[in-house]
């Protein structure tokens, strides 16, 4: 019987293992798309109150 860690029952090692797929995004750029989406959607939050 061989010792299994949680990761290896959890299939975490084999996620890791993935041949890496689709867009490499920057970090940065996604931080600052999300940010900027956000203060539109409040803006137009508080438009709609007044």
């Amino acid at each position: 019987m061989g010792l299994n860690t949680p990761q290896q029952q959890a299939g975490v090692l084999s996620f890791y293992d993935a041949p890496e797929r689709g867009p490499q995004i920057n970090a940065k750029v996604l931080l600052v798309a999300v940010s900027i989406f956000v203060v539109i959607v409040l803006l137009f939050d508080h438009a709609s109150l007044l």
